[in-house]
Protein backbone atom coordinates (compact mmCIF):
# COMPACT_ATOMS: atom_id res chain seq x y z
CA UNK A 1 0.00 0.00 0.00
CA UNK A 2 3.01 2.28 0.49
CA UNK A 3 3.48 2.39 -3.28
CA UNK A 4 0.21 4.24 -3.88
CA UNK A 5 0.34 7.96 -3.03
CA UNK A 6 -3.44 8.31 -2.84
CA UNK A 7 -3.80 5.67 -0.16
CA UNK A 8 -0.66 6.88 1.61
CA UNK A 9 -2.09 10.40 1.85
CA UNK A 10 -5.47 9.07 2.91
CA UNK A 11 -3.84 6.92 5.58
CA UNK A 12 -1.83 9.89 6.83
CA UNK A 13 -4.95 12.09 6.90
CA UNK A 14 -6.96 9.44 8.73
CA UNK A 15 -4.21 8.90 11.28
CA UNK A 16 -3.77 12.67 11.72
CA UNK A 17 -7.48 13.24 12.39
CA UNK A 18 -7.52 10.32 14.80
CA UNK A 19 -4.52 11.68 16.71
CA UNK A 20 -6.03 15.16 16.82
CA UNK A 21 -9.40 13.96 18.11
CA UNK A 22 -7.85 11.57 20.62
CA UNK A 23 -5.36 14.27 21.66
CA UNK A 24 -8.19 16.71 22.41
CA UNK A 25 -10.12 14.02 24.30
CA UNK A 26 -7.02 12.96 26.24
CA UNK A 27 -6.18 16.59 27.06
CA UNK A 28 -9.70 17.27 28.31
CA UNK A 29 -9.62 14.06 30.37
CA UNK A 30 -6.23 15.04 31.83
CA UNK A 31 -7.51 18.52 32.67
CA UNK A 32 -10.64 17.03 34.24
CA UNK A 33 -8.53 14.54 36.20
CA UNK A 34 -6.27 17.35 37.42
CA UNK A 35 -9.22 19.52 38.48
CA UNK A 36 -10.90 16.55 40.19
CA UNK A 37 -7.77 15.82 42.25
CA UNK A 38 -7.34 19.51 43.06
CA UNK A 39 -10.97 19.88 44.12
CA UNK A 40 -10.95 16.67 46.18
CA UNK A 41 -7.85 17.71 48.11
CA UNK A 42 -9.18 21.22 48.67
CA UNK A 43 -12.41 19.83 50.08
CA UNK A 44 -10.47 17.41 52.29
CA UNK A 45 -8.16 20.15 53.61
CA UNK A 46 -11.07 22.53 54.26
CA UNK A 47 -13.05 19.87 56.14
CA UNK A 48 -10.00 18.95 58.17
CA UNK A 49 -9.26 22.61 58.94
CA UNK A 50 -12.85 23.31 60.03
CA UNK A 51 -12.86 20.19 62.20
CA UNK A 52 -9.60 21.17 63.92
CA UNK A 53 -10.77 24.75 64.44
CA UNK A 54 -14.08 23.62 65.93
CA UNK A 55 -12.34 21.12 68.22
CA UNK A 56 -9.93 23.76 69.51
CA UNK A 57 -12.74 26.32 69.88
CA UNK A 58 -14.91 23.95 71.86
CA UNK A 59 -11.96 22.87 74.02
CA UNK A 60 -10.93 26.46 74.83
CA UNK A 61 -14.48 27.56 75.53
CA UNK A 62 -14.66 25.21 78.49
CA UNK A 63 -11.61 26.75 80.20
CA UNK A 64 -11.82 30.46 79.30
CA UNK A 65 -13.46 32.52 82.06
CA UNK A 66 -12.91 36.21 81.24
CA UNK A 67 -12.38 38.03 77.90
CA UNK A 68 -8.76 38.39 76.77
CA UNK A 69 -7.46 36.42 79.77
CA UNK A 70 -5.63 33.09 79.37
CA UNK A 71 -6.13 30.53 82.11
CA UNK A 72 -3.61 27.89 83.12
CA UNK A 73 -5.93 25.18 81.81
CA UNK A 74 -5.98 26.90 78.41
CA UNK A 75 -2.20 26.63 78.10
CA UNK A 76 -2.48 22.88 78.46
CA UNK A 77 -4.95 22.46 75.62
CA UNK A 78 -2.32 22.57 72.88
CA UNK A 79 1.33 21.56 72.64
CA UNK A 80 3.89 24.30 72.10
CA UNK A 81 1.48 26.91 73.52
CA UNK A 82 3.23 30.27 74.00
CA UNK A 83 2.01 33.57 75.41
CA UNK A 84 3.34 36.64 73.65
CA UNK A 85 6.33 38.28 75.47
CA UNK A 86 6.49 35.40 77.96
CA UNK A 87 8.34 32.17 78.17
CA UNK A 88 6.78 29.18 76.37
CA UNK A 89 5.71 26.02 78.10
CA UNK A 90 5.74 22.84 75.94
CA UNK A 91 3.15 20.33 77.10
CA UNK A 92 1.25 17.41 75.60
CA UNK A 93 -2.30 18.12 74.39
CA UNK A 94 -5.22 17.01 76.54
CA UNK A 95 -7.85 16.99 73.77
CA UNK A 96 -8.51 15.04 70.59
CA UNK A 97 -6.74 17.58 68.41
CA UNK A 98 -4.79 15.85 65.54
CA UNK A 99 -1.07 16.12 64.95
CA UNK A 100 -0.18 19.82 64.70
CA UNK A 101 3.04 19.58 62.67
CA UNK A 102 1.44 21.43 59.74
CA UNK A 103 -0.88 23.66 61.82
CA UNK A 104 -0.59 26.99 63.55
CA UNK A 105 -2.88 28.72 66.08
CA UNK A 106 -3.26 32.37 67.00
CA UNK A 107 -5.30 33.88 69.82
CA UNK A 108 -6.22 37.56 69.43
CA UNK A 109 -8.19 39.90 71.62
CA UNK A 110 -11.19 41.82 70.37
CA UNK A 111 -8.85 44.58 69.12
CA UNK A 112 -6.93 42.01 67.04
CA UNK A 113 -3.86 42.18 69.23
CA UNK A 114 -1.88 38.95 69.33
CA UNK A 115 -2.05 37.22 72.73
CA UNK A 116 -0.77 33.67 72.20
CA UNK A 117 0.56 31.35 69.52
CA UNK A 118 0.94 27.60 69.02
CA UNK A 119 2.22 25.24 66.36
CA UNK A 120 4.03 26.66 63.34
CA UNK A 121 5.58 30.10 63.48
CA UNK A 122 5.17 31.45 59.90
CA UNK A 123 6.06 35.09 59.47
CA UNK A 124 3.97 37.66 57.66
CA UNK A 125 0.56 36.13 58.44
CA UNK A 126 -2.51 38.27 57.88
CA UNK A 127 -4.30 38.76 61.23
CA UNK A 128 -6.99 41.28 60.30
CA UNK A 129 -9.69 38.95 58.92
CA UNK A 130 -12.97 39.33 60.85
CA UNK A 131 -15.27 36.88 59.10
CA UNK A 132 -15.23 33.08 59.58
CA UNK A 133 -14.26 32.47 55.98
CA UNK A 134 -11.62 30.08 54.72
CA UNK A 135 -8.74 31.96 53.21
CA UNK A 136 -5.57 31.07 51.33
CA UNK A 137 -2.61 33.37 51.98
CA UNK A 138 1.04 33.46 50.99
CA UNK A 139 3.80 34.22 53.46
CA UNK A 140 7.50 34.11 52.58
CA UNK A 141 6.73 32.28 49.34
CA UNK A 142 4.70 29.53 51.02
CA UNK A 143 0.96 29.06 50.92
CA UNK A 144 -1.29 28.58 53.95
CA UNK A 145 -4.97 27.89 54.43
CA UNK A 146 -6.61 29.44 57.52
CA UNK A 147 -9.95 30.15 59.18
CA UNK A 148 -10.91 33.00 61.54
CA UNK A 149 -13.42 32.27 64.34
CA UNK A 150 -14.96 34.28 67.18
CA UNK A 151 -13.88 32.76 70.52
CA UNK A 152 -16.28 32.72 73.51
CA UNK A 153 -15.94 32.16 77.24
CA UNK A 154 -17.81 29.70 79.43
CA UNK A 155 -20.60 32.25 79.73
CA UNK A 156 -20.80 32.83 75.95
CA UNK A 157 -19.09 36.22 76.23
CA UNK A 158 -16.89 37.35 73.37
CA UNK A 159 -13.40 36.48 74.46
CA UNK A 160 -11.59 37.43 71.24
CA UNK A 161 -10.61 35.63 68.04
CA UNK A 162 -9.18 32.26 67.16
CA UNK A 163 -7.08 31.91 64.03
CA UNK A 164 -6.33 28.33 62.91
CA UNK A 165 -4.36 27.54 59.79
CA UNK A 166 -2.28 24.86 58.13
CA UNK A 167 0.63 24.79 55.73
CA UNK A 168 -0.19 23.81 52.14
CA UNK A 169 3.37 22.75 51.35
CA UNK A 170 2.56 19.01 51.27
CA UNK A 171 -0.50 19.69 49.14
CA UNK A 172 1.44 21.91 46.72
CA UNK A 173 4.20 19.30 46.38
CA UNK A 174 1.65 16.61 45.63
CA UNK A 175 -0.10 18.77 43.02
CA UNK A 176 3.27 19.62 41.51
CA UNK A 177 4.07 15.90 41.17
CA UNK A 178 0.68 15.27 39.52
CA UNK A 179 1.31 18.18 37.16
CA UNK A 180 4.71 16.80 36.12
CA UNK A 181 3.20 13.36 35.54
CA UNK A 182 0.44 14.81 33.35
CA UNK A 183 2.83 17.08 31.43
CA UNK A 184 5.13 14.14 30.70
CA UNK A 185 2.41 11.53 30.28
CA UNK A 186 0.22 13.52 27.90
CA UNK A 187 2.85 13.85 25.11
CA UNK A 188 3.86 10.21 25.58
CA UNK A 189 0.20 9.20 25.37
CA UNK A 190 -0.29 11.24 22.21
CA UNK A 191 2.83 9.68 20.67
CA UNK A 192 1.50 6.24 21.53
CA UNK A 193 -1.85 7.15 19.99
CA UNK A 194 -0.05 8.40 16.88
CA UNK A 195 1.74 5.07 16.47
CA UNK A 196 -1.42 3.08 17.14
CA UNK A 197 -3.50 5.25 14.78
CA UNK A 198 -0.95 4.83 12.00
CA UNK A 199 -1.08 1.04 12.44
CA UNK A 200 -4.87 0.92 12.77
CA UNK A 201 -5.44 3.19 9.76
CA UNK A 202 -3.19 0.94 7.68
CA UNK A 203 -5.03 -2.15 8.92
CA UNK A 204 -8.43 -0.55 8.24
CA UNK A 205 -7.48 0.55 4.73
CA UNK A 206 -5.84 -2.71 3.71
CA UNK A 207 -9.12 -4.37 2.58
CA UNK A 208 -10.08 -1.20 0.70
CA UNK A 209 -6.69 -1.09 -0.96
CA UNK A 210 -6.91 -4.75 -1.91
CA UNK A 211 -10.37 -4.18 -3.41
CA UNK A 212 -8.98 -1.19 -5.26
CA UNK A 213 -6.12 -3.27 -6.66
CA UNK A 214 -8.55 -6.02 -7.65
CA UNK A 215 -10.70 -3.50 -9.49
CA UNK A 216 -7.60 -2.14 -11.21
CA UNK A 217 -6.51 -5.64 -12.18
CA UNK A 218 -10.01 -6.55 -13.31
CA UNK A 219 -10.25 -3.41 -15.47
CA UNK A 220 -6.85 -4.06 -17.02
CA UNK A 221 -7.67 -7.72 -17.70
CA UNK A 222 -11.08 -6.88 -19.16
CA UNK A 223 -9.55 -4.24 -21.42
CA UNK A 224 -6.91 -6.71 -22.55
CA UNK A 225 -9.46 -9.44 -23.28
CA UNK A 226 -11.75 -7.06 -25.16
CA UNK A 227 -8.87 -5.63 -27.14
CA UNK A 228 -7.86 -9.00 -28.60
CA UNK A 229 -11.08 -9.76 -30.56
CA UNK A 230 -11.50 -6.09 -31.47
CA UNK A 231 -7.96 -6.03 -32.88
CA UNK A 232 -8.71 -9.23 -34.82
CA UNK A 233 -11.89 -7.69 -36.29
CA UNK A 234 -10.06 -4.52 -37.24
CA UNK A 235 -7.16 -6.39 -38.84
CA UNK A 236 -9.59 -8.58 -40.83
CA UNK A 237 -11.52 -5.56 -42.08
CA UNK A 238 -8.37 -3.64 -43.04
CA UNK A 239 -6.84 -6.60 -44.87
CA UNK A 240 -10.12 -7.16 -46.73
CA UNK A 241 -10.37 -3.50 -47.75
CA UNK A 242 -6.85 -3.65 -49.17
CA UNK A 243 -7.82 -6.36 -51.64
CA UNK A 244 -8.26 -4.96 -55.19
CA UNK A 245 -11.18 -7.29 -55.81
CA UNK A 246 -13.24 -9.18 -53.25
CA UNK A 247 -14.56 -12.56 -54.24
CA UNK A 248 -17.61 -14.20 -52.72
CA UNK A 249 -15.46 -16.78 -50.93
CA UNK A 250 -13.20 -14.11 -49.42
CA UNK A 251 -16.21 -12.08 -48.32
CA UNK A 252 -17.72 -15.15 -46.68
CA UNK A 253 -14.47 -15.91 -44.86
CA UNK A 254 -14.23 -12.30 -43.63
CA UNK A 255 -17.79 -12.37 -42.30
CA UNK A 256 -17.16 -15.71 -40.59
CA UNK A 257 -14.05 -14.34 -38.85
CA UNK A 258 -15.94 -11.24 -37.73
CA UNK A 259 -18.83 -13.43 -36.57
CA UNK A 260 -16.54 -15.62 -34.45
CA UNK A 261 -14.90 -12.63 -32.82
CA UNK A 262 -18.28 -11.03 -32.27
CA UNK A 263 -19.49 -14.23 -30.63
CA UNK A 264 -16.47 -14.17 -28.38
CA UNK A 265 -17.15 -10.56 -27.42
CA UNK A 266 -20.82 -11.28 -26.79
CA UNK A 267 -20.01 -14.26 -24.56
CA UNK A 268 -17.49 -12.23 -22.61
CA UNK A 269 -19.93 -9.35 -22.08
CA UNK A 270 -22.65 -11.82 -21.04
CA UNK A 271 -20.29 -13.43 -18.53
CA UNK A 272 -19.32 -10.05 -17.10
CA UNK A 273 -22.98 -9.09 -16.81
CA UNK A 274 -23.73 -12.30 -14.90
CA UNK A 275 -20.88 -11.67 -12.47
CA UNK A 276 -21.91 -8.05 -11.93
CA UNK A 277 -25.50 -9.08 -11.22
CA UNK A 278 -24.36 -11.72 -8.77
CA UNK A 279 -22.01 -9.30 -7.02
CA UNK A 280 -24.77 -6.71 -6.64
CA UNK A 281 -27.38 -9.20 -5.44
CA UNK A 282 -29.34 -9.02 -8.68
CA UNK A 283 -30.06 -12.16 -10.67
CA UNK A 284 -30.10 -12.62 -14.41
CA UNK A 285 -31.80 -16.02 -14.24
CA UNK A 286 -35.45 -16.63 -13.36
CA UNK A 287 -36.29 -16.35 -9.69
CA UNK A 288 -38.14 -19.63 -9.70
CA UNK A 289 -36.51 -22.32 -7.59
CA UNK A 290 -37.25 -25.97 -7.89
CA UNK A 291 -36.22 -29.37 -6.69
CA UNK A 292 -33.32 -30.50 -8.87
CA UNK A 293 -32.29 -34.13 -9.21
CA UNK A 294 -28.50 -34.19 -9.41
CA UNK A 295 -28.54 -37.73 -10.79
CA UNK A 296 -30.34 -36.52 -13.91
CA UNK A 297 -28.18 -33.40 -14.10
CA UNK A 298 -24.94 -35.40 -14.14
CA UNK A 299 -26.24 -37.87 -16.73
CA UNK A 300 -27.58 -35.10 -18.99
CA UNK A 301 -24.27 -33.20 -18.95
CA UNK A 302 -22.29 -36.37 -19.63
CA UNK A 303 -24.55 -37.14 -22.59
CA UNK A 304 -24.57 -33.60 -23.99
CA UNK A 305 -20.80 -33.07 -23.86
CA UNK A 306 -20.03 -36.55 -25.09
CA UNK A 307 -19.68 -35.21 -28.64
CA UNK A 308 -17.16 -32.58 -27.53
CA UNK A 309 -15.17 -35.28 -25.73
CA UNK A 310 -15.17 -37.51 -28.83
CA UNK A 311 -14.00 -34.57 -30.97
CA UNK A 312 -11.02 -33.98 -28.68
CA UNK A 313 -10.40 -37.76 -28.30
CA UNK A 314 -11.16 -37.67 -24.58
CA UNK A 315 -13.20 -40.29 -22.77
CA UNK A 316 -16.12 -38.78 -20.79
CA UNK A 317 -17.98 -40.98 -18.31
CA UNK A 318 -20.41 -40.44 -15.44
CA UNK A 319 -20.42 -42.39 -12.19
CA UNK A 320 -23.38 -42.29 -9.78
CA UNK A 321 -22.30 -43.60 -6.38
CA UNK A 322 -25.71 -43.36 -4.72
CA UNK A 323 -28.60 -45.77 -4.86
CA UNK A 324 -31.34 -43.14 -4.72
CA UNK A 325 -31.97 -39.74 -6.23
CA UNK A 326 -30.15 -36.78 -4.70
CA UNK A 327 -32.14 -33.56 -4.79
CA UNK A 328 -31.32 -29.99 -3.96
CA UNK A 329 -33.30 -26.78 -4.16
CA UNK A 330 -32.09 -24.11 -6.55
CA UNK A 331 -32.07 -22.87 -10.10
CA UNK A 332 -31.71 -25.58 -12.74
CA UNK A 333 -30.17 -23.32 -15.37
CA UNK A 334 -27.55 -22.01 -12.96
CA UNK A 335 -26.47 -25.42 -11.67
CA UNK A 336 -26.37 -26.79 -15.21
CA UNK A 337 -24.04 -23.98 -16.24
CA UNK A 338 -21.89 -24.51 -13.13
CA UNK A 339 -21.26 -28.22 -13.74
CA UNK A 340 -20.95 -27.79 -17.52
CA UNK A 341 -18.24 -25.13 -17.01
CA UNK A 342 -16.26 -27.58 -14.90
CA UNK A 343 -16.72 -30.37 -17.45
CA UNK A 344 -15.77 -28.19 -20.45
CA UNK A 345 -12.64 -26.99 -18.64
CA UNK A 346 -11.68 -30.58 -17.84
CA UNK A 347 -12.14 -31.65 -21.48
CA UNK A 348 -10.20 -28.69 -22.86
CA UNK A 349 -7.25 -29.24 -20.52
CA UNK A 350 -7.06 -33.03 -20.95
CA UNK A 351 -4.79 -34.31 -23.75
CA UNK A 352 -6.04 -36.92 -26.30
CA UNK A 353 -6.61 -40.44 -24.94
CA UNK A 354 -7.23 -38.95 -21.52
CA UNK A 355 -10.33 -39.35 -19.38
CA UNK A 356 -12.82 -37.04 -17.68
CA UNK A 357 -15.10 -38.52 -15.04
CA UNK A 358 -18.19 -36.92 -13.45
CA UNK A 359 -18.87 -38.50 -10.04
CA UNK A 360 -21.93 -37.97 -7.83
CA UNK A 361 -21.85 -39.07 -4.20
CA UNK A 362 -23.19 -38.07 -0.79
CA UNK A 363 -21.22 -37.23 2.35
CA UNK A 364 -23.02 -36.38 5.59
CA UNK A 365 -25.59 -33.68 4.70
CA UNK A 366 -24.00 -32.65 1.42
CA UNK A 367 -24.12 -33.74 -2.18
CA UNK A 368 -20.72 -33.91 -3.88
CA UNK A 369 -20.10 -33.70 -7.63
CA UNK A 370 -16.49 -34.45 -8.59
CA UNK A 371 -15.19 -33.56 -12.05
CA UNK A 372 -11.98 -35.55 -12.33
CA UNK A 373 -9.62 -35.46 -15.28
CA UNK A 374 -6.23 -36.84 -16.28
CA UNK A 375 -5.13 -33.55 -17.81
CA UNK A 376 -2.17 -31.25 -17.47
CA UNK A 377 -2.88 -30.40 -13.83
CA UNK A 378 -2.47 -27.12 -11.98
CA UNK A 379 0.66 -26.04 -10.07
CA UNK A 380 0.06 -25.61 -6.34
CA UNK A 381 0.89 -21.90 -6.37
CA UNK A 382 -1.72 -21.35 -9.09
CA UNK A 383 -4.56 -23.21 -7.38
CA UNK A 384 -5.53 -20.30 -5.15
CA UNK A 385 -5.93 -17.96 -8.15
CA UNK A 386 -7.80 -20.08 -10.67
CA UNK A 387 -11.14 -18.71 -9.47
CA UNK A 388 -10.00 -15.11 -10.01
CA UNK A 389 -11.61 -13.37 -12.93
CA UNK A 390 -9.65 -13.49 -16.21
CA UNK A 391 -6.98 -15.63 -14.61
CA UNK A 392 -5.74 -18.58 -16.65
CA UNK A 393 -2.97 -21.02 -15.93
CA UNK A 394 -2.28 -21.57 -19.65
CA UNK A 395 -3.22 -18.39 -21.49
CA UNK A 396 -2.34 -19.59 -24.98
CA UNK A 397 -4.41 -22.73 -24.78
CA UNK A 398 -7.32 -20.83 -23.22
CA UNK A 399 -7.43 -18.45 -26.15
CA UNK A 400 -7.33 -21.32 -28.61
CA UNK A 401 -10.37 -22.87 -26.92
CA UNK A 402 -12.14 -19.53 -26.76
CA UNK A 403 -11.95 -19.21 -22.98
CA UNK A 404 -12.09 -15.80 -21.36
CA UNK A 405 -10.99 -16.80 -17.86
CA UNK A 406 -14.47 -16.19 -16.39
CA UNK A 407 -15.88 -19.72 -16.36
CA UNK A 408 -14.57 -20.76 -12.96
CA UNK A 409 -15.45 -17.37 -11.46
CA UNK A 410 -19.05 -17.81 -12.59
CA UNK A 411 -19.09 -21.41 -11.35
CA UNK A 412 -17.90 -20.37 -7.88
CA UNK A 413 -20.42 -17.51 -7.72
CA UNK A 414 -23.28 -19.88 -8.61
CA UNK A 415 -22.11 -22.41 -6.01
CA UNK A 416 -22.04 -19.73 -3.32
CA UNK A 417 -25.54 -18.56 -4.28
CA UNK A 418 -26.70 -22.13 -3.63
CA UNK A 419 -24.98 -22.18 -0.21
CA UNK A 420 -22.24 -24.40 -1.63
CA UNK A 421 -18.58 -24.22 -2.52
CA UNK A 422 -15.99 -25.50 -5.01
CA UNK A 423 -12.58 -26.91 -4.10
CA UNK A 424 -9.76 -28.22 -6.26
CA UNK A 425 -7.06 -30.85 -5.87
CA UNK A 426 -4.43 -31.10 -8.55
CA UNK A 427 -0.91 -32.18 -9.36
CA UNK A 428 0.98 -31.09 -12.49
CA UNK A 429 0.86 -33.70 -15.27
CA UNK A 430 -1.40 -35.93 -13.14
CA UNK A 431 -4.76 -34.24 -13.54
CA UNK A 432 -7.20 -32.25 -11.47
CA UNK A 433 -10.34 -32.89 -9.42
CA UNK A 434 -12.88 -30.12 -8.93
CA UNK A 435 -15.41 -30.87 -6.19
CA UNK A 436 -18.76 -29.11 -5.97
CA UNK A 437 -20.36 -29.33 -2.54
CA UNK A 438 -24.09 -28.55 -2.20
CA UNK A 439 -26.37 -29.00 0.81
CA UNK A 440 -29.42 -31.17 0.13
CA UNK A 441 -32.77 -31.57 1.85
CA UNK A 442 -32.52 -28.07 3.35
CA UNK A 443 -35.41 -25.63 3.63
CA UNK A 444 -33.62 -22.35 4.18
CA UNK A 445 -31.69 -21.10 1.19
CA UNK A 446 -30.79 -17.83 -0.40
CA UNK A 447 -33.46 -15.92 -2.26
CA UNK A 448 -32.37 -14.90 -5.75
CA UNK A 449 -33.39 -11.30 -6.34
Amino acid sequence: MHQNKLFQQTRLSLAGWYVMVMGVILSLCSLGFYEAILHAHRITIDRELKSVAKTIHDSLKTVLEKPTQITLAATRILPDFCLVETSCNFTEPQTGVPETANYYLRLLDRSHNLIAVAGLRPKGLQLTQKTPQLQTITANGKRYRQIFLMLHTQDDLEWGYLLVGRSLQDFDEYIKTVTYILLLGLPMGILSIAGASWWLSGKAMRPIYQSYRQIQQFTADAAHELRTPLAAIRATIESTLMLPKLTETEAKETVEIIGRQNQRLSQMVADLLILCRMDSGMEKFPRKQESICLNDLVNDIAEEFGFLAVTTKVKLVSEIRVSQSVEVMGNMEQLYRLVSNLVVNAINYTPPEGEVKIILEVHLNSALIHVKDTGIGIPEKEQKRIFDRFYRVNSDRSRQTGGSGLGLSIALAIAQLHQGNITVQSLPSQGSTFTLKLPFFYHSYKTFT
